[in-house]
């Protein structure tokens, strides 16, 4: 399964995904509107692997468990994700454990599912070379703390640039 989390507005999105495959889930601003991460860790300690806000967004975790492939869309706010789609990727910290271990010299959270995906990462917005290079890193890493390979970065100066693009 593919996963899309975005935070354009639906007809911007319908405009790009019209021609895309069927199996596919869509996380976006449409979905309903997303409570913030509480910082509780009870996707951890209380109830290991969903988050204890029990809203549309409160499986996420599991949700990302499923996917072969991941493509994030988003405004680049300052060289991050857009407060949407930070606040989804917050609310699934629960994709990976409590626990820490050294990997290729890099200190990450410890697997909860044995699965990895593909991600794609495409910004789009007036972005200057300092923002790029910061969200390049972001989505670097971003890939190594879920354990994914990352395949790609896009950038693109607004919405309408992104029709066309292969979902």
């Amino acid at each position: 399964m593919r996963l899309i989390i975005h935070d354009l507005d639906q007809a911007d999105f319908h405009r790009i995904s019209a021609h895309s495959p069927g199996d596919q889930r869509v996380v976006s601003p449409g979905n309903g509107s997303i409570a913030h991460c509480l910082g509780c860790f009870g996707c951890w300690v209380k109830t290991p692997g969903a988050c204890v806000i029990r809203d549309q967004y409160g499986d996420l975790g599991e949700l990302l468990a499923q996917c072969k492939e991941v493509t994030i869309i988003s405004r680049c706010c300052y060289g991050g994700f857009s407060p949407f789609v930070k606040n989804v990727l917050d609310r699934s910290i629960s994709y990976v454990l409590p626990f820490f271990v050294i990997k290729d010299g890099v200190m990450r959270h410890k697997r909860r599912y044995a699965k990895s995906a593909r991600l794609r990462v495409w910004f789009y917005g007036e972005i200057s070379e300092q923002e790029m290079a910061t969200a390049l890193g972001l989505a670097q890493a971003s890939a190594v703390n879920l354990w994914w390979d990352l395949v790609g970065v896009s950038f693109f100066r607004d919405a309408a640039e992104l029709e066309g693009q292969m979902l």
